[in-house]
């Protein structure tokens, strides 16, 4: 039988889950005049947008994200107006680094010329290269930028950009960004400078050089860094959740932390509200709103009796993007790098070369933890001074792991159980991988928390075994395949319930769109279903006055 609610409580929607794709459902449904409650597992909200200072005293660290380009590209949140509710944002001198053992590096700048002066260093002409790409960038970025942050599919946006490419070499286009990162760089690129800029921002997600449409994810997410910068909030990620919670309150809504839904409730293949880990029913008058990952809605809040079959079918071949392991430092001064323009930057991208991030996929795929970490290391002093006393630096790295573990490439017996004993191995290999790039590095470090993949999952359900990004970013599990085939929209099998987290389409990164895609099909199917009463009650007013 389903579940009937016995409410103690009734709003017109209920949002599962405060994290940024949550808060942003909920702002937009407060905006529209509908009551909204938020309903928390941890104690407080933002998901994975949080800080602490729980490293060292004085040290802030981000927990799990920390730099937002998508975000500062994101119409959604620009039009949240979140600096009127305390939201400040903050940017290195530098987006990016890719610095190499032998002293050069790749540089991102927000100034174009900056970039391109970088890449010539590597091969003269490079640098004119870099400015072509982003010549297309630049001549199609509006519908770009509103295509990505809609629903798919974008009909409005796709109908807009098609209509540009079809007289602009739109098919030639279109081949560059399915292409693998590896190849377009050989296609564009002469030296190693650009290839490593790309295949590095690709790698953002779980997308080897080899992968078919890396290219494209490497181009956009280096396009956003040189317009948009990668920028973070000022005094840690939680700032930028608590604009979202006040902003929310300011509007009258409500957030409840400590509060694990354990199951939504559906009567008549409709969600009707929520039930709660103590036993508290929360009544939902018009949408439940799910920012929660894919395989915990569907089988896990949602009964399987209340899911089609195919869909229970290909939730069995839904795949996670790469697992996360993450260190967070608290440094007594900067970091050492060789290269001087990687003390300048924000994120540091660590590989030699990419044939070693190639390796380093491949070890992923082959179920081996990397013996040489490619990582993404974070100077959140250098980009926000806020961070740590003067002199210092709040610093992190993170880098990617298998989920199953079958064998350690480092041949240190890391098994993937992640005890004490192997957190403390994979720190230090993360640690001598930095030094490759910054020698004396180690010295530095005061303090230094790890956070290895059943930590990240504990502190946020929806990074399952550290998974950020709710889901492979692979073609197969993207657009009308996200997060299974013929979905990529936020509407689900159960009327009056949505998936507003990143696994829904757009997918991963702090940028609001599920949630925001989720609140708007929300009010259009009230909206629509109103209209359908109010024509089934003309047409009994007729039928009535045939009657007479």
């Amino acid at each position: 039988m389903p579940d009937a609610p016995d409410a103690v409580d009734a709003v017109d929607a209920v949002v599962v889950g405060a994290g940024p794709n949550g808060l942003v459902a909920a702002n937009l449904l407060a905006d529209a005049g509908w009551s909204v409650t938020v309903l928390e597992e941890q104690p407080e909200p933002g998901g994975a947008v949080r800080h602490d200072g729980e490293v060292a005293p004085g040290f802030v660290n981000d927990l799990f994200s920390s730099f937002y380009p998508l975000a500062a590209a994101s119409p959604i949140l620009g039009g949240l107006r979140l600096e009127d509710h305390g939201l400040r944002w903050a940017h290195a001198p530098h987006v990016l680094a890719h610095p190499l053992t032998d002293g050069t590096c790749a540089v991102l700048d927000r100034d174009v010329a900056t970039t391109a002066a970088s890449l010539d260093a590597f091969a003269p002409g490079d640098g004119a290269a870099w400015e072509r790409l982003h010549a297309v960038w630049d001549r199609y970025r509006a519908d770009i930028v509103d295509a990505l942050f809609t629903p798919f599919p974008p009909v409005r946006a796709g109908a807009r950009l098609a209509l540009r490419l079809r007289g602009a070499g739109g098919l030639r286009l279109a081949r560059t960004l399915v292409l693998p990162v590896r190849r377009m760089g050989e296609e564009e690129f002469r030296g190693e400078g650009g290839k490593l800029l790309l295949a590095g921002n690709a790698l953002h997600a779980d997308l080897a050089p080899e992968a078919a449409g890396s290219g494209g994810f490497g181009w956009l997410m280096s396009m956003l860094g040189q317009t948009y910068g990668f920028p973070v909030p000022v005094g840690g990620a939680g700032a930028l959740t608590g604009a979202l919670v006040h902003r929310l309150r300011a509007r009258g809504g409500t957030l409840h932390c400590g509060r694990r839904v354990e199951r939504v409730l559906v009567r008549d293949r409709r969600a009707v509200g929520v039930r709660t880990a103590d036993g508290e029913t929360v009544t939902a008058r018009r949408a439940v709103l799910a920012d929660v990952s894919v395989p915990a809605l569907y089988g896990g809040l949602v009964p399987p009796a209340d899911l089609p079959d195919q869909v229970l079918a290909d939730l069995r071949r839904f795949q996670w993007d790469f697992a996360t392991f993450k260190v967070d430092w608290a440094l007594d001064g900067p970091v050492p790098w060789r290269c001087e323009a990687a003390a300048r930057a924000g994120t540091v991208h660590l590989a030699d070369g990419l044939d070693e991030l190639t390796r380093f996929a491949a070890q992923i795929a082959m179920r081996q933890v990397p013996d040489r970490p490619f990582s993404l290391f974070g100077q959140m002093t250098t980009t926000d001074p806020t961070r740590s006393p003067s002199g210092t630096e709040s610093a992190w790295a993170y880098t990617h792991v298998p989920h199953d573990v079958r064998a350690d490439a480092g041949d240190e017996g890391i098994t993937g159980s992640w005890d004490t004993r192997e957190r403390e191995l994979m720190a230090d290999r993360l640690e001598r991988h930095v030094e490759r790039f910054a020698p004396g590095f180690r010295a530095l470090v005061r303090a230094r928390r790890v956070l290895a993949p059943p930590a990240l999952q504990a502190m946020d359900a929806n990074l399952e075994g550290g998974a950020i990004n709710g889901g492979t970013t692979a073609m197969h599990q993207q657009l009308v395949f996200r997060p299974v085939p013929g979905t990529g929209r936020p509407e689900t099998p159960v009327a009056g319930l949505f998936l507003a987290s990143a696994g829904a389409h757009p997918g991963g990164g702090v940028h609001g769109a599920p949630g925001a895609n989720a609140a708007r099909a929300a009010l259009r199917q009230h909206r629509f279903a109103g209209l359908a009463r109010v024509q089934r009650a003309l047409t009994r007013r007729d039928r009535a006055g045939d009657r007479c």
